[in-house]
C-alpha cells in the first residue's frame, strides 16, 4: 500500500512539473517529458502493470490538467508505461543500458503515436513540427533531464523497501 501511494505521489509531482514549469521550457523548439521520464523510471522498477496503471493515470490527470484532449495522453502513456515494464521484466532488468535505451525508444514512439491520434481524431498537426523538429529537441532534453529523473525515482522507489517484481524467465 505504501509503494503504490509513493507511486502515485512521484506521478502526481511528475505531471505537477510538467504542466507548470516544464511545458513553458521551450529550447530549441522542444521540450523535456518529466511525466515520460518519471514513468519510465517506475516502469522499469515495478513492471509492466505498475507502469502502465501510472502511465494511465499521469496521463489522464495531464490532459485534465492542460486540457487536452480527453484521454490521448492517457493512451499513450499507458501503452509507454506497459512496454517498458515489459522491457524491464525480461531483457533490461540490470543492464546499464536500459534506462537510455527506453528513454531514447519510447521518446521517439510516443511521438509517433501522439502524432498518429492527434491525426486521427482530425486536430491540426504539423508533420514538420510534431516529428522533426520538435522531437530531435525533445529527444536531447529528455536524455539531458533522464539520468537525475531515473536516479531520483529508483532512489524513492527503492527506499520504500519493496521490491521489484519477479524477472520472466523464458522457457525453451
Amino acid at each position: 500500500m505504501a509503494d503504490s501511494a509513493l507511486v502515485a505521489g512521484i506521478v502526481f509531482v511528475a505531471v505537477l512539473l510538467q504542466a507548470t514549469i516544464f511545458a513553458s521550457l521551450d529550447v530549441l523548439g522542444g521540450t523535456p517529458d518529466i511525466l515520460l521520464l518519471a514513468l519510465l523510471g517506475i516502469a522499469l522498477l515495478r513492471g509492466a502493470i505498475t507502469g502502465a496503471v501510472a502511465g494511465f493515470f499521469g496521463g489522464l490527470l495531464l490532459d485534465i490538467v492542460t486540457l487536452d484532449t480527453l484521454g490521448v495522453t492517457a493512451l499513450i502513456l499507458a501503452l509507454a508505461g506497459y512496454w517498458t515494464g515489459r522491457y524491464g521484466e525480461t531483457t533490461g532488468r540490470g543492464r546499464a543500458h536500459a534506462p537510455i535505451l527506453a528513454v531514447i525508444v519510447l521518446t521517439i514512439l510516443v511521438a509517433l503515436f501522439g502524432f498518429f491520434l492527434h491525426f486521427l481524431l482530425g486536430e491540426e498537426v504539423s508533420m514538420r513540427r510534431a516529428l522533426v523538429e520538435a522531437l530531435i529537441a525533445g529527444l536531447g532534453l529528455n536524455l539531458i533531464f533522464g539520468g537525475p529523473v531515473l536516479a531520483l525515482c529508483r532512489s524513492l522507489l527503492e527506499r520504500g523497501g519493496v521490491r521489484s517484481p519477479a524477472e520472466v524467465r523464458l522457457l525453451g
